[in-house]
């Protein structure tokens, strides 16, 4: 049976969202979508791009993997790879001419800490774990404290630097890039605090873009 949790959301939706709006999907089914942002974020479901900026249909391309990650570019050598991020990076670049790019890292992400843990497998194909020795690495190079959430949070911000820098193996994202066409950009979701990180193109730190959320 379908989830009741699902159909009484429709129906919400139906009711206040698209009755609201109705006029705006219509054009937007119409005409197609034109957004203008690319957002990477992760799957985990307290991290939603939608809610965190309030963002209505047609607003943003949304892709969403385990840790927001980017793989690198590979080319012809090896286009029988099966590659669902790099084929929605290529159609937000190549097909809807999006301005911007936002890697959106998080805290808290379970495929972060189960590489700076060095978990076990959850099954004996261990999808996650390939998909997570992209960063393996990172973890063994970026500086710790000794403090554990302090050296978690320095390895999710070190995998959001990691897919930025991807993204400019891209050869149509560095060209619009160097040519002024599309910014890229880099922030950080605190899932408890609410509070929103910008990354510092030039000194590669992230401060929070506003003061921190009223209680």
């Amino acid at each position: 049976m379908f989830p009741k949790r699902l159909a009484d959301g429709y129906q919400a939706f139906l009711d206040g969202r698209f009755h609201n709006e109705r006029s705006r999907y219509e054009n937007l089914g119409e005409s197609g979508q034109n957004p203008e942002i690319l957002l990477i974020g992760c799957c985990d479901s307290r991290v939603s791009p939608e809610v965190i900026f309030d963002a209505g249909p047609g607003e943003m391309f949304v892709i969403r993997n385990v840790a927001n990650l980017v793989p690198p570019y590979e080319g012809e050598a090896k286009s029988s790879s099966l590659h669902g991020t790099s084929a929605a990076i290529e159609f937000a670049v190549s097909a809807l001419n999006v301005k911007h790019v936002v890697v959106l890292g998080h805290a808290s992400c379970g495929g972060v800490r189960a590489v700076f843990d060095d978990a076990k497998p959850l099954t004996d194909i261990d999808f996650i774990g390939k998909w997570m020795s992209q960063v393996t690495s990172l973890a063994e190079t970026t500086p710790r404290t000794g403090d554990r959430a302090t050296d978690i949070q320095r390895l999710e911000w070190a995998v959001v630097e990691h897919s930025l820098k991807n993204l400019m193996t891209f050869p149509s994202i560095r060209s619009r890039v160097e040519q002024g066409q599309m910014e890229l950009h880099g922030a950080y979701f605190g899932v408890a605090t609410g509070l929103l990180f910008l990354r510092d193109p030039v000194s590669g730190k992230f401060s929070p873009c506003q003061p921190q959320p009223a209680a």
